[in-house]
């Protein structure tokens, strides 16, 4: 039997990339995997029928994260059409770059809206739903430490997005409810390709102790380990998956 046989989860942004692996990922350990997607819906129907077609139950569900309203109804489809919640993987965000002299109240919002307080309704939710053993898993960014030059609002919202994980995990403790965050180094996705130029990515690797780039499979492998069984006595974490980038 799979170790998440009869579980639930709800996985947020998980059209592509580290979120599509995610949910193919607890889908293989036996997880009914909700896909949630804001504009991408072939992409997210894609994921889906693969899912479906190694035997795993899906759903797609559209929830664009920055309108609270779709992430409270999100929540009650999932509740409505399996009954319950066991596992919340707050992956979708936002990686909008801009230097100081450029960032306006548009970048702020749009950053923090998504990468923030939508995670943070959605943990909102979950709580309300969850019982114990839940298992709520934030990604996060190895920005929120590095603070990389012209990232500074991306960077504060995933260091507030630890923030949160660290405080939460005291509030849901006592329900039996774990919340961690995965801090992931530099991985191969469509948000690397389009905003970190080669030169910078070699000279990463180059200070990476595996010496390679991430990929997607590396961050859900880390996701599957904290939604299961194995990882009950660990809760408040920001734990880094980055093959040793210095």
């Amino acid at each position: 039997m799979s170790r998440l046989t009869g579980k639930v989860a709800i996985v947020t942004g998980s059209s592509r990339g580290i979120g599509a692996a995610i949910a193919r990922r607890l889908s293989a350990d036996g997880a009914i995997v909700i896909v949630t997607y804001a504009r991408q819906e072939e992409a997210a129907l894609s994921v889906a029928r693969d899912i479906e077609a190694r035997g795993g139950e899906v759903e797609t569900v559209r929830a664009d994260m920055s309108d609270l309203d779709a992430v409270r109804a999100l929540f009650a489809e999932t509740l409505g059409n399996f009954g319950r919640l066991d596992i919340l993987v707050n992956n979708a965000g936002v990686g909008e770059f801009l230097t100081l002299d450029k960032i306006d109240e548009a970048h702020y919002s749009r950053i923090f809206d998504i990468n923030v307080r939508g995670p943070l309704i959605a943990m909102q939710e979950a709580a309300r739903v969850m019982s114990s053993p839940g298992r709520i898993i934030n990604i996060s960014s190895g920005a929120a430490q590095a603070a990389p030059a012209g990232m500074s609002v991306y960077a504060a919202s995933k260091a507030a997005l630890e923030a949160m994980t660290r405080s939460i995990a005291g509030e849901l403790g006592p329900k039996g409810i774990t919340v961690n965050a995965i801090s992931p180094g530099l991985t191969q996705t469509d948000m690397l390709e389009e905003n970190v130029p080669e030169a910078a990515r070699q000279y990463m690797v180059q200070n990476t102790a595996l010496g390679r780039l991430g990929t997607p499979e590396d961050i859900a492998d880390a996701v599957a380990f904290l939604a299961s069984n194995d990882a009950r006595w660990i809760t408040g974490q920001v734990i880094g998956v980055s093959g040793g980038l210095r």
